[in-house]
């Protein structure tokens, strides 16, 4: 990873493992470059999040979230369908609404417990919603990736790009 300018680490870009078919020969970080991608995930309203049920079937479900300390932070009930999922099995992915301008971030969610980290999770989470998650009785989840993928699809050979995050 390298710094960026706010501070933060950039994951290192490769070419994603898509068919030589589809025309991505490279990987369109210069074209699309992770500053970009990060403020997709700041400014988002809204997020996709995919969890794994017990018996193994896929789970979807949008929620509300914020992009914090190069992480993506949202709460949930512990007994909401999601929260049940996480709880046995961690793995998770999130992606934005668009299917035009496309982030998709794959890792675990890792339960919060640092009162701090809740806190300022709230406070974000707050002045963006307009509305205070509670989490006394909501868990709070952050997923910090350990793989993305982003395109355009207006020219996603061109920008289509696999992002490898560091741990």
């Amino acid at each position: 990873m390298v710094d960026s300018p706010e501070g933060s680490r950039a994951p290192r870009p490769t070419r994603p493992g898509i068919p030589r078919s589809y025309g991505v020969s490279g990987h369109g970080a210069d074209r699309l470059p992770w500053d970009t991608v990060r403020d997709w995930w700041v400014l988002a309203r809204n997020y996709w999040v995919a969890t794994t049920r017990p018996d193994g079937r896929p789970h979807a479900a949008p929620v509300w979230g914020v992009w914090l300390d190069d992480a993506f932070y949202f709460a949930t009930d512990r007994a909401s369908r999601k929260g049940r999922n996480l709880a046995v099995a961690p793995a998770i992915v999130v992606h934005l609404e668009s299917g035009n301008d496309v982030a998709i971030l794959d890792g675990r969610a890792e339960a919060v417990t640092d009162r701090t980290t809740l806190t300022r999770f709230a406070d974000v989470y707050e002045a963006k919603y307009r509305v205070r998650p509670d989490t006394a009785t909501s868990v709070v989840y952050a997923l910090r990736p350990s793989v993305g993928f982003t395109w355009l699809e207006q020219n996603f050979p061109e920008t289509a790009t696999r992002w490898i995050f560091s741990s």
